[in-house]
């Protein structure tokens, strides 16, 4: 299994942007995918078919990422952050990101970003006396476990899985 090996592929969001515009010139059915844009579904699951093991896609543009995560000192207009993407096309299964730790920078980021100061307080408070540098990642289980599995959608994964004709379990 190519996926057990490790040393997954790691591309820039620029470079995953400039791999998937090339694969919508050739498929009909992916569309090109702007600069700034995020990914979505299509874009997603091109790109990682082109993989035989999950392929990292880091430092997206700060505009379309959370306002939570720390901006690139190299340049501040990208964050440091990382999407996995597993392979075969089932998508993203993890994504995670440093932090800002800075509680200026952090309250600078929920302007910018026009959101609610008083309903982040509490976040903030956690930065009253300081913190040190941290990251965090979210995992797609049912993603992950539809890969491992091959199984063909997601929904065969989710035990109780939300459809038109039912919204509750």
């Amino acid at each position: 299994e190519p996926a057990a090996e490790g040393n997954y592929p790691r591309l820039t969001y620029r470079e995953a942007v400039v791999r998937v515009n090339r694969i919508a010139e050739e498929d009909p059915e992916v569309p090109p995918l702007p600069y700034g844009e995020d990914f979505g579904a299509p874009h997603e699951a091109a790109l990682s078919r082109r993989f035989d093991r999950p392929v990292f896609v880091e430092r997206y543009p700060a505009r379309i990422k959370a306002f939570y995560m720390e901006p690139d000192p190299s340049d501040p207009e990208l964050v440091l952050n990382d999407d996995l993407l597993a392979p075969e096309g089932y998508g993203e299964i993890i994504g995670g990101s440093q932090r800002i730790h800075d509680r200026e920078l952090l309250k600078r980021k929920i302007r910018e970003f026009g959101l609610p100061e008083e309903v982040y307080e509490w976040y903030l408070d956690l930065r009253r006396f300081g913190s040190v540098p941290h990251s965090g990642f979210g995992l797609g289980l049912e993603r992950t476990v539809a890969w491992i599995c091959g199984l063909a959608h997601v929904r065969e994964a989710i035990p109780f899985p939300r459809m038109y004709t039912r919204m509750r379990p």
